[in-house]
């Protein structure tokens, strides 16, 4: 520890206050300063050379203290300096590998190929041909508002399909129901509730010839499940479950439909996994206008963007390997 009674430093004054440094003695023995004539005063005998040589000690000692804290004031500013040059780049890579690689569908209506890449921000590969965009991220080509009666407005903003609170429902449904399978296929999409609190991600489907609904945040705000099941709805059959949803938060909904099972999951987590085989499949009269393929919310308003359906292989094909054929 340094202290002001080291050899390289003045004594304080007794009972503190600013060091003297007049008339002080610096090392027994070695030449004073005189106030007068500030000329040197003789050392006393005996014992100079031993108290000059402790004095030059002690005066080394400092230097080579102020030293070694000048090196490490040194090392410290390149240190702080390292890390931020290392974010920075770190950062840039980051930035670059960030950068949208794939361009916006122009048609939302046509079956994406690998010419045509879809939009940015999907968690599929928008170039399989199997994949199907149903949103462009700047209109509603393919879509219209349905008319189910008092339902609010429908409109892009910002890359997101809106539908405003209605009274009661507001909706969106698909107009080229030829594109899409009716099994073996899977639906993804990002929902958000941007306010009220019902289900703002009303998404009906079809399973074969029937329609199907899955209900993200009914009766009230936190059923979910299908509608309907052997005339019973979401809130009634084994597939119902109980979620807590925040407004002004996306949640990423995917559904995949066979013709033994339907499977949604919300977030990555299971929400349905259920074999239909000898099951009625059916809708709430009230959807009746989303069929074949369309999202509805009720008395809230909802935001929808990354709309994907894709196509999956038949039972019992599996996907060519990649070597296939060398």
């Amino acid at each position: 520890m340094l202290n002001s009674t080291h050899p390289g430093f003045p004594r304080r004054a007794a009972g503190g206050g600013t060091p003297r440094f007049r008339n002080v003695e610096r090392c027994q023995g070695a030449p004073a300063i005189n106030d007068a004539s500030f000329s040197p005063v003789p050392a006393k005998e005996p014992g100079e050379r031993a108290s000059r040589r402790r004095c030059h000690a002690g005066h080394a000692f400092a230097l080579l203290l102020a030293a070694a804290l000048g090196a490490l004031a040194v090392k410290a500013s390149g240190a702080d300096s390292a890390p931020g040059t290392q974010k920075s780049a770190k950062s840039k890579k980051t930035v670059r590998e960030c950068v949208p690689a794939l361009p916006a569908v122009k048609n939302a209506h046509r079956p994406v190929t690998a010419s045509e890449p879809g939009q940015p921000g999907s968690t599929r590969d928008r170039r399989d041909p199997a994949c199907l965009s149903l949103f462009d991220g700047k209109s509603l080509a393919g879509w219209k508002s349905t008319p189910f009666g008092g339902e609010g407005d429908v409109y892009v903003r910002d890359g997101q399909i809106i539908l405003e609170t209605g009274s009661d429902l507001t909706g969106i449904t698909w107009t080229r129901p030829e594109l899409l399978p009716k099994t073996n296929y899977e639906v993804e999409l990002d929902a958000m509730r941007v306010d009220g609190s019902d289900f703002f991600c009303g998404l009906t489907f079809p399973v074969g010839k029937d329609p199907c609904t899955l209900i993200l945040g009914g009766w009230g705000g936190g059923v979910c499940g299908l509608s309907s099941l052997d005339g019973f709805d979401a809130s009634e059959n084994e597939t119902t479950t109980y979620k807590e949803f925040k407004n002004k938060r996306w949640y990423h909904v995917r559904l995949r439909v066979t013709p033994e099972r339907i499977t949604a999951w919300l977030d990555g987590e299971e929400l349905v996994d259920v074999d239909i085989r000898k099951r009625q499949i059916g809708i709430r009269p009230e959807v009746d206008l989303s069929r074949p393929f369309g999202i509805a919310s009720w008395q809230t308003t909802a935001a929808l963007k990354n709309i994907v359906v894709r196509k999956l292989p038949a039972a019992g094909k599996k996907h060519a390997k990649p070597n296939a054929g060398r």
